[in-house]
């Protein structure tokens, strides 16, 4: 699996705490709880998996990356928090958290001991629900998630950047008053943001301003080229 490098993590890390003062600049004094978000959006992730026995259901995993995405969204907002959302400090924290993190290890939890090599997603997705309801950060467990969903860390680090830069396009043209236009020449904002992912280098430290420009070429309203 690759490894995420300092200049990604500082990016996402920036993006989100962006994000959170556009969602309430007195986001860090109320101390929402990130972590419950994080059960939450988990158990969505359980039922994008199937789980149920009484009934033929099928694994949708573009739908569990998604959900994956959205849990690291708020991992980063925790992780943020617990900085003061000071932005070398979390850095360093998740530099050095994830290089102690073993996506085989073994996690101690409850007074068990859980190996994740030998669980099922669905077993790890409920582990990583106990784990957030205790408020602990797990991030050997957020990894071996992450690989049974098909994901590493460039993936990751290209679809939560590319999806970061599509929430803050809405916020900036209309999404909270109703007046933003999702579909564009028939077809929807997600789909256009796809092609400009393929065409864009996700290394390219410009690469958020440029996404989001091309975001805004595309738009069928009235557009602000202006970078998040």
């Amino acid at each position: 699996m690759t490894s995420l490098i300092e200049n990604q993590a500082r990016l996402m890390l920036n993006l989100q705490a962006r994000m959170n003062s556009k969602v309430d600049p007195l986001w860090v004094s109320k101390r929402f709880p990130y972590l419950r978000a994080v059960l939450i959006e988990a158990a969505e992730a359980i039922e994008h998996h199937g789980w149920k026995w009484w009934k033929k259901q099928a694994c949708d995993m573009g739908q569990l990356q998604m959900e994956i995405i959205d849990i690291w969204h708020f991992l980063l907002s925790e992780i943020l928090l617990r900085h003061e959302d000071d932005h070398d400090q979390a850095t360093a924290w998740l530099m050095q958290a994830l290089a102690h993190s073993d996506a085989d290890a073994a996690i101690p939890f409850d007074g068990e001991s859980y190996e994740l090599n030998g669980m099922s997603l669905v077993s790890k997705l409920e582990l990583l629900i106990g784990l957030s309801a205790a408020r602990r950060i797990d991030l050997a467990t957020f990894r071996s998630i992450m690989q049974d969903c098909e994901l590493n860390w460039d993936s990751l680090f290209r679809q939560y950047v590319s999806k970061n830069v599509l929430n803050f396009f809405r916020q900036d043209h209309g999404y909270k008053d109703g007046s933003y236009l999702k579909l564009w020449n028939g077809r929807e904002d997600n789909e256009h943001l796809v092609e400009l992912m393929q065409a864009l280098d996700a290394s390219n430290p410009g690469y958020p301003e440029l996404l989001y420009q091309g975001l805004a070429s595309r738009y069928p309203g009235q557009a602000s080229p202006a970078p998040i």
